[in-house]
């Protein structure tokens, strides 16, 4: 394929589209990105049908519909309903330990403590509060955590027992889709009088606006421009007198911190802690950069990559009924304690010794539910969650988004090979091409991401950079390009057949230089016109002389008879154009009143030398029909001549025969577009062989086609019966030929 010379308009247009594409993809607007997120999901449930490294000791024990029934019979030991007392986590908590679990992290919010809960009948025969119970198994367990959010936070006895907290706060992305979580949040907890205050219903304040300055801290109150001061020293403490007085402040100590700022990690970030045991507070934590440095025991490392908001894409691997996830009811583990606390020890099983154990909800039609859509179902346990962060820590697997340097770059690469493409191929083979980039480039990014959890963008470069370049450029060529090829085939159909037209303009090569191609060649003269021509001017000028008409009246007579005799010149030449085009020739070009015509290029025609013989008869056989028609005229013209006497004016000449003298001849010639690319050119032929031709039509004399040995040569190949009609007649000298030529006469009446 030929390089084609881009013109400035399209090269423009296709800059533009790279520029707004580019422009599109710094600014992100959730539409496009949203259909980002969705081609990655459909490469994560790809993804799904290969092998891929997971944590293997995870489990979650389930509270399920079973669960609740379970523990509402009685069967236990106890009866509670739907909402448990805290004394049920605690012997849940009691059993896995005993099992050997390694770390137990709950998926359920303790906000508040409930004393009203019913106490635990203890082995000594005691009574122990439900609250004092739960927190005092995770004291023993050791390894247990617990959830929060930025709202609900553990209460202390709950927060000092527990091993570590984690937050649990669940984010979708715009579409109801949960694909990433915050890695951790820096959350600031209030002391409880701020609490009140803030709750209080004539003072409420707005905490989030809260200033701290010049050893004061300042409460904006909400819907108001009145701020509250609190007077607080250099460590943060506060006087609890500011806030109830000093008569029932005693309950409270003297000072006592204002707020404390705390770093809470993801439950699931907290779980990959204990296993691999890493020291969370030494996180080296670099936003900008997109990273998180997490450090542990033995030189254990693992680099989270984030965006600058700390989220990071969970790659989701393993699903509620994965068979790599142990996964449990709870009220199994229950019975199993219960067996252990009556000393029924024989049946036991330690199934979840060593594991990281979640526990969260399954029971559905409450407010227990937690489901929603991740890139892996659209209907599933968000609880899911947490150990899919921490099998991607434990393992090191993480998703890597491209950076945006490179999502521009592939942006720029894929739009301008696009565009490339469009301009330079036809709009369907374009199509085609762009069809199959597209779709190799799909499975690149397949593959990337099945492998290497490489996320690679797919919307912008192909939806965005491609298919816009595709569509402008070729709406471009419809609009411009093929109105101009429908000027140039009008025009040039009048010269050539309809054939060669589209021949010509679909033709990808067109050499300045010419190639070498046998080709028939054909003059066609037209006999007794310059005499003609001649005896008119002559005629006319005796009439003005004879009634010495006026210069402006003489001139108009020339003008008319000029007019008339360029009609007739026109009516014989259209007369053999039409022949030529009939039979699928190349019009070269006028010489006069001869016409040079030539077949076999530039669309190829392998009977040439047939088909231009035969449109020599054709025409000879027009020119005969054009005569009579002319003659048929004259009588009207000689009645129309009386009057113009009368008038004054000079007779119209009388239509005379005119004759057509044709030479052929076939040879090897140069063929293509001669002339200078700035100014005119005109695809024409010439060589030997054209010399030969132009000189057979000056020995044809009137009414007569001759043609050279070579086309008859050519017709003994490709049309016998058109041959057998030729008579071969004396050779013939002629100039620029040393050697005599043998020629043949074509009848054609």
């Amino acid at each position: 394929m030929k390089f084609k010379r881009p013109k400035r308009l399209p090269v423009l247009l296709a800059l533009a589209v790279l520029a707004l594409v580019g422009s599109l993809r710094v600014w992100n607007p959730d539409f496009p990105d949203r259909l980002e997120r969705m081609t990655c999901d459909w490469r994560a449930r790809i993804a799904q049908k290969f092998p891929a490294p997971v944590a293997t000791n995870l489990a979650f024990v389930a509270m399920e519909e079973s669960s609740i029934a379970t523990v509402q019979s009685g069967r236990l030991g106890y009866r509670y309903g739907l909402y448990w007392p805290r004394q049920v986590y605690g012997r849940l908590v009691e059993e896995l330990s005993a099992q050997g679990a390694r770390a137990v992290a709950f998926d359920v919010l303790f906000g508040e403590l409930r004393p009203d809960h019913p106490q635990v009948q203890m082995a000594d025969g005691g009574l122990m509060e439900s609250d004092d119970f739960f927190a005092q198994q995770m004291r023993l367990a050791g390894k247990v955590l617990v959830a929060a959010t930025p709202d609900v936070f553990p209460p202390p006895l709950f927060a000092t027992n527990a091993h570590a907290i984690g937050d649990i706060t669940t984010e979708k992305d715009s579409d109801g889709v949960l694909r990433r979580v915050r890695a951790f949040r820096d959350v600031r907890r209030w002391h409880p009088l701020f609490q009140q205050l803030a709750a209080h219903p004539e003072l409420g304040v707005d905490l989030d606006r809260a200033k701290r300055v010049a050893g004061k801290i300042r409460l904006p109150q909400t819907g108001t421009t009145n701020v509250l001061e609190i007077s607080v020293d250099a460590e943060n403490n506060f006087s609890p007198a500011d806030f109830v007085g000093e008569k029932k402040s005693a309950a409270w100590p003297p000072r006592a911190q204002a707020y404390v700022d705390e770093r809470l990690w993801h439950l699931g970030v907290v779980l990959a802690a204990q296993e691999l045991q890493l020291d969370l507070a030494r996180a080296a934590i670099d936003l900008p950069h997109g990273r998180i440095v997490l450090r542990g025991a033995n030189g254990v490392e693992r680099i989270v990559p984030v965006d600058r908001g700390g989220y990071f894409y969970v790659d989701w691997r393993l699903t509620p009924n994965d068979p790599r996830l142990l996964r449990a009811p709870l009220e199994n583990l229950l019975a199993q304690d219960r067996q252990r606390l009556l000393g029924q020890t024989s049946a036991l099983r330690d199934d979840f010794r060593g594991r990281l154990v979640v526990v969260g909800s399954a029971a559905q039609g409450n407010d227990l539910t937690d489901r929603g859509a991740t890139p892996l179902e659209n209907d599933t346990l968000l609880v899911s969650k947490h150990w899919n962060v921490a099998s991607s820590i434990i393992t090191g697997q993480f998703i890597h988004r491209a950076p945006l340097s490179l999502e521009l770059a592939l942006i720029v690469f894929l739009g301008a090979l696009s565009a490339l493409l469009t301009w330079q191929s036809r709009s369907f083979a374009a199509a085609g091409g762009l069809i199959l980039l597209a779709a190799v480039y799909a499975a690149m990014t397949t593959v990337a991401f099945v492998k290497f959890r490489f996320w690679l963008p797919l919307v912008y470069p192909v939806a965005g950079a491609m298919l816009l370049e595709y569509v402008l450029l070729a709406a471009y060529r419809v609009m411009f390009e093929e109105e101009e090829k429908r000027r140039v085939k009008a025009i040039f159909s009048r010269l050539v057949s309809p054939d060669v037209v589209n021949e010509l303009l679909d033709a990808r090569q067109l050499s300045l230089g010419g190639t070498r191609r046998e080709v028939t060649l054909l003059f066609a003269d037209i006999r007794g016109f310059t005499a003609m021509t001649d005896e008119v001017q002559e005629q006319i000028s005796e009439y003005a002389r004879t009634h010495q008409l006026a210069p402006a009246v003489a001139d108009k007579c020339y003008e008319e008879s000029a007019q008339e005799t360029l009609e007739t010149v026109n009516s014989y030449l259209a007369a053999v154009a039409d022949a030529v085009k009939n039979h699928g020739g190349t019009l070269d070009k006028y010489i006069g009143d001869c016409v040079m015509a030539f077949w076999n290029a530039p669309a190829p025609n392998e009977k040439h030398a047939s088909a231009g013989l035969t449109a020599a008869i054709e025409a000879q056989r027009a020119i005969q029909k054009l005569n009579e028609e002319r003659l048929a005229r004259n009588p009207a013209r000689e009645i129309d001549n009386r009057a113009r006497l009368a008038a004054g004016q000079p007779p119209r000449p009388l239509h005379l025969a005119l004759h057509l003298g044709t030479g052929i001849n076939t040879g090897i010639v140069t063929v293509g577009l001669m002339g200078s690319e700035r100014h005119i050119l005109n695809y024409t032929v010439f060589g030997r062989a054209v010399n030969l031709a132009s000189r057979l039509e000056g020995v044809s004399g009137s009414g007569r086609i001759i043609i050279s040995d070579t086309t008859y040569n050519q017709l003994l190949r490709h049309a016998p019966p058109l041959a057998a009609t030729c008579t071969e007649l004396f050779p013939v000298t002629v100039k620029g030929i040393r050697n005599a030529v043998r020629i043949y006469e074509v009848p054609w009446k």
